[in-house]
């Protein structure tokens, strides 16, 4: 029969003197992976634009992925912008690489 504890719980014989305690997670352990810039064929300039074209519309995919495409300019199918190659458009551009194609600009 189990043995009754101080809080009034059942306690079982494997868990029987055993302290819950909250495993506290190590983040110095795990090393920073390093961003590589996306070197994707035509898509690094040295002009330093991207001609960026919604291939695939957000209707029906979740909201952050519908957002980030706001974010980037694109307000509908087929819809086309020119965007500067910056750190953060790569981050949205790799969020959303299924729905648009990534050109550079030429001169």
């Amino acid at each position: 029969m189990p043995k009754k504890t101080t809080a009034g719980k059942a306690e079982t014989a494997g868990t029987a003197g055993k302290k819950a305690t909250a495993r506290k997670r190590n983040g110095a352990t795990k090393k920073a992976a390093k961003a590589q810039p996306e070197t994707t064929g035509a898509a690094t300039a040295a002009s330093g634009r991207l001609r960026v074209k919604q291939i695939r519309s957000g209707i029906g995919h979740a909201a952050t992925y519908r957002r980030t495409l706001e974010a980037l300019g694109l307000k509908y199918h087929q819809d086309e912008v020119v965007l500067r190659d910056h750190p953060a458009v790569r981050g949205m551009l790799r969020k959303v690489w299924n729905f648009v194609s990534v050109h550079s600009v030429e001169g």
